[in-house]
């Protein structure tokens, strides 16, 4: 599709729920806010999210065993600023926050009732600015009803990193060696 103006506006239609998504590696943990993210099978079940290369939790999420996806309601905005507008590169986005290592050493983060635990099954990276992730759940916290906190909620905030920022070569396929 060479004009990206018509999926550029139907995209905008939509109100996706924001999560946030936590991993760790060798005592480093990390996470960030993310708008895309889905149940992507039934039997057995997958969830899958799509982590900006830009990311300090993308760097970790290629190393990890174990992400966990905390759902956030409509009154999170407040969370939802500190891991979608700071960068775990400089500061620690869990200082203050009641936090327990899970599978894997993955953050939970105790406060926020609605999460999963997953295991990561695959990768998959084609190339543009987010990097695929496959999960499988193996553990589901979940207490009473959740209003999710819509990305209409949050556009506002300003990334902490730009796509632009993302590590080159970001990875060898979206990078291929040759002319330029």
């Amino acid at each position: 599709m060479g004009d990206s103006e018509p999926f550029d506006a139907l995209m905008a239609m939509l109100d996706p729920p924001m999560v946030v998504v936590t991993a760790a590696v060798g005592g480093e943990r990390g996470g960030c806010l993310i708008g895309f993210h889905a149940q992507s099978s039934i039997d057995p079940g997958r969830y899958t999210v799509w982590l900006s290369k830009a990311n300090h939790t993308y760097r970790l999420a290629l190393r990890a065993t174990h992400l966990v996806i905390h759902f956030l309601g409509a009154d999170d905005v407040a969370l939802a600023a500190r891991f979608g507008t700071l960068t775990g590169d400089e500061v620690d986005k869990f200082a203050d926050l009641a936090v327990r290592a899970g599978p894997g050493g993955a953050p939970e983060l105790l406060t926020h009732p609605h999460r999963v635990v997953l295991r990561r099954v695959a990768l998959l990276d084609e190339g543009g600015d987010h990097v695929c992730v496959v999960t499988e759940p193996v553990a589901v916290h979940s207490t009473g009803r959740l209003a999710p906190l819509r990305l209409s909620a949050v556009a506002h905030l300003h990334p902490g990193h730009a796509a632009a920022e993302r590590p080159h070569p970001v990875t060898e396929r979206a990078d291929p060696p040759g002319p330029r």
